[in-house]
């Protein structure tokens, strides 16, 4: 019970976390390209782009249609999110990259307790319903 109620409280909460910048990218689009500019990146091509992954990742793991799918949207949040934190600290702002490591909490907390709380399993995640029992007879 416990597994399951940390595992939604996660994902609803990095989901959370992508949707407010998906609308913060549409809402602020102006300062959301100056940033990025700041950052080295090219803004024109990145903010569409980063638009469509941050609402798409939550919903495939949401919905959970497909775990392939599921799987994939978590490794590229992960990617993501790596990425970020480490281009806010390479620019000395660290207050930036808070978001992104927070993400990266919240991201690795859903990853690791999805198995305890989907009926369809992924491959790559832990088993951690499942005691490991050994034996040293």
């Amino acid at each position: 019970m416990l597994e399951n109620s940390v595992y939604w409280i996660s994902t609803a909460l990095l989901s959370l976390l992508y949707l407010v910048s998906a609308h913060l990218y549409l809402t602020k689009r102006d300062h959301v390209k100056q940033a990025q500019v700041a950052l080295g990146y090219s803004a024109d091509h990145l903010v569409p782009l980063m638009i469509v992954v941050k609402i798409m990742a939550p919903v495939a793991i949401l919905s959970r249609l497909s775990v392939p799918l599921s799987d994939l949207a978590y490794a590229g949040m992960f990617y993501h999110l790596i990425l970020s934190g480490m281009a806010h600290l390479a620019v000395r702002n660290l207050k930036a990259a808070v978001p992104a490591i927070v993400g990266l909490v919240l991201l690795a907390t859903s990853f690791v307790m999805q198995n305890t709380a989907r009926q369809a399993p992924s491959p790559y995640a832990p088993f951690l319903a499942q005691p490991i029992h050994q034996s040293f007879n």
